[in-house]
């Protein structure tokens, strides 16, 4: 690590001035978590075009963001909004598929996890000014965000080998005999079939229920039998909470999003001893995109959140190294397969290097706490309570290191007593998102597309590089802790806590697929709904055109996205030929 720019700093920000201008969903974010993070804002200002954001530090410099609507996308000139990023990217595909029909989020997604990832670079690239090197500038876009947010599904959807289990509309949330609309969490199958055995549901659609449930997180649909959704309308609610307590399941209401609590930011952040014998000097990073070069950073995590937000820092340039058990990650197995790896694990964890640990060994803990002590990070997702059991919590590991910044990625952050398993449906459910994401004509029903463990990510990555940076400024260890609970109350807090009217963002169909207008230009399209249907894509959207409206083409099929010209071949593949997004930044 280079010198020390600051002493004695307690927040990673502070003194830090910014000046903000742009659009409100691209900046907003941004401007609050700023904030949060200790500076003061000088300016701020909404308007069309870009965001713009600059973030002077003492001691360390200026850096400069520029967040479009369409970065990868600069000549499609009509995907310049919330609406039409999510069209050309497959967002709507995906959160659609529940239905059978392409659905746009009634939130402003792609808008909000472009405004993380903004000040994500712009923490970056502080750090690696802080290092010696580093950049000045860092542009980004709601597009970049969207095709992330998506990453795996088109991981898959372009894999040679089929999916698992069938792909066809359907899934949670259920409904009891007295109206009550629930999510349910089964992680087993034992759990799950004890669950509808106590509901006495029939046996054969027990058995087939479960792949398409278990693989839900993976393909977002879930063609459930209907035998299923039968038994649960046909008992009262209180009798399904009495069948999850027997077999151990999960079962949650949907609540409305005027249940969530309040949250002054998306993690907390606290610093730990001072370094008494510092790291050796690193050199410099030389790549204004790699600012995290020669950094490393211990990744614990199964599933999404965690392994996403070490993607992130891997990309920044960081060597991550992944803990695994003994014999390795069991998804990495998960169909479908690109040279027998997993697509969707490619796309959260290639190019990390893997370390076999049994963690419940003492040998093994003994062995991780080593590794410990020469990282930079050590980041988990652990169940709640497992650290302490395994003699693994952040004071053991700041113990061995402390310089180490510490981060925990968990579902609730302790806040909510009495929460349900800290999975992304059951957020979603607990805290409203179901609501948010659908407008006023639908009913309420969390997507089954991982919005809350994909941005939950995000804001992972976010507080592990503002803890690098409190380290820097502070001279001592950090811990941070982020949650799905705070990416839920970042999201319901961009949907301004209301539900979007009828039809919103609905695509129209045509001819021969389907075209999304820009939110601006939506009502007058859908007034000429019956004459576009009788038109091919070009057609209805040269006669919108003509109107001065916006509209662009639906992306229905995900593999289609390898060669659509609005993408101007950003897609890649990696050496296992699984597709790949392009990075959500580009450094200057």
């Amino acid at each position: 690590m280079g010198p020390l720019t600051t002493l004695h700093a307690t927040q990673p920000l502070e003194e830090a001035t910014v000046h903000v201008s742009g659009p409100l969903p691209l900046t907003g974010p941004a401007a609050g978590h700023l904030r949060a993070l200790g500076a003061t804002m000088k300016q701020g200002e909404a308007q069309a075009g870009p965001a713009r954001i600059s973030l002077t530090v003492p001691g360390l410099g200026t850096v400069n963001a520029e967040t479009a609507w369409a970065d990868v996308l600069p000549d499609a000139d009509d995907t310049d909004d919330e609406a039409t990023v999510q069209a050309a990217t497959g967002v709507m595909a995906v959160h659609g598929r529940r239905g059978g029909a392409p659905r746009g989020i009634a939130v402003d997604y792609a808008a909000t996890c472009a405004s993380v990832l903004t000040v994500q670079g712009m923490l970056a690239a502080l750090v690696g000014q802080a290092r010696g090197g580093g950049t000045e500038r860092v542009t980004t876009g709601a597009d970049r965000a969207a095709l992330l947010s998506v990453s795996q599904y088109l991981a898959a959807a372009c894999a040679p080998e089929a999916e698992a289990v069938p792909m066809a509309p359907g899934g949670p949330p259920f409904t009891a005999s007295d109206g009550t609309r629930f999510e349910l969490e089964a992680l087993e199958p034992g759990t799950w079939a004890g669950f509808w055995r106590e509901l006495g549901a029939p046996p054969e659609a027990i058995r087939s229920g479960w792949r398409p449930f278990q693989f839900r997180y993976a393909t977002a649909c879930a063609p459930l039998p209907e035998a299923l959704h039968a038994t649960t309308r046909g008992v009262p609610w209180e009798r399904i909470r009495q069948a999850a307590a027997v077999a151990g399941a999960a079962v949650c209401p949907l609540h409305p999003m005027t249940a969530t609590p309040g949250s002054a930011a998306p993690w907390t952040m606290e610093t730990g001893k001072p370094w008494t014998t510092r790291p050796p000097v690193s050199p410099a990073p030389e790549d204004p995109a790699r600012p995290l070069a020669g950094l490393t950073v211990l990744e614990a995590g199964r599933r999404i959140q965690a392994p996403l937000a070490a993607h992130l820092l891997g990309l920044l340039g960081a060597n991550v190294v992944r803990i695994e058990p003994p014999g390795g990650d069991p998804l990495r197995g998960m169909p479908p397969c690109c040279s027998d790896i997993s697509a969707r694990w490619l796309a959260l964890n290639r190019h990390k290097r893997a370390v076999d640990i049994d963690i419940k060994s003492a040998a093994g803990q003994a062995e991780l706490r080593e590794l410990a002590s020469g990282a930079d990070v050590f980041l988990h997702n652990w169940a709640p309570g497992k650290a302490e059991q395994l003699g693994l919590d952040a004071a053991a590991f700041q113990a061995a290191n402390p310089g180490l910044v510490h981060a925990y990625t968990s579902g609730w952050a302790g806040r909510l007593p009495g929460a349900p398993i800290g999975t992304d449906f059951m957020v979603q459910a607990r805290t409203g998102i179901g609501e948010a994401v659908r407008p006023l004509d639908e009913p309420a029903a969390p997507s089954l597309m991982t919005l809350i463990d994909v941005l939950g990510g995000l804001l992972g990555a976010e507080a592990i590089l503002a803890g690098l940076l409190l380290r820097e400024r502070s001279g001592h260890g950090v811990r941070v802790e982020s949650s799905l609970l705070g990416a839920a109350e970042t999201l319901i807090a961009a949907a301004g806590h209301r539900r979007r009217p009828a039809g919103f963002r609905r695509p129209l169909p045509t001819a021969d697929g389907w075209i999304a207008a820009t939110d601006d230009s939506a009502a007058a399209a859908r007034d000429q709904r019956t004459a576009l249907a009788k038109l091919t894509n070009q057609q209805a959207l040269a006669a919108l055109r003509k109107q001065g409206l916006a509209a662009t083409p639906v992306t229905t099929d995900l593999a289609s996205l390898l060669t659509d010209p609005r993408l101007n071949g950003a897609l890649g593949r990696d050496s296992h030929s699984c597709v790949t997004v392009p990075s959500p930044w580009r450094f200057s």
